[in-house]
């Protein structure tokens, strides 16, 4: 398995996107933000036969839309437990049968309108 890196480097894009939330990033020095996140493969680094390191592989931040309200945070948070339930019991016979596989199936097949809404929901 290879090592995982995060390049530093900051795209225009993923600033600017970051860019209203700096402030609150700042203060709040054990704050958490919900985020949409895309990643991108930047380096790969692969160890002659002899040496004794592992391989690694540098992913970069290319995109992010951080959740800007309660209601968004939520349905992130959601989508978060559902692929997390997937990659932990998906595809076992437990998870088959475990309801909150079934569940994490469901809010991951209706995932793209779980942020529709959120401005009625509000008022």
């Amino acid at each position: 398995m290879a090592d995982i890196k995060f390049d530093s480097k900051v795209l225009e894009d993923v600033k600017e996107a970051l860019e209203p939330y700096s402030g609150d990033m700042f203060r709040q020095r054990k704050g958490r933000w919900m985020a949409v996140v895309e990643l991108a493969h930047v380096e790969r680094v692969e160890p002659g036969p002899d040496e004794d390191k592992f391989p690694s592989v540098k992913l970069r931040i290319v995109g992010v839309e951080v959740a800007g309200d309660d209601f968004s945070d939520e349905r992130l948070r959601e989508l978060l437990r559902g692929l997390y339930r997937l990659r932990t019991k998906g595809g076992t016979l437990d998870g088959e049968l475990d309801p909150d596989v079934q569940q994490a199936r469901d809010v991951l097949r209706h995932g793209s309108g779980l942020l529709v809404g959120a401005s009625s929901e509000q008022h």
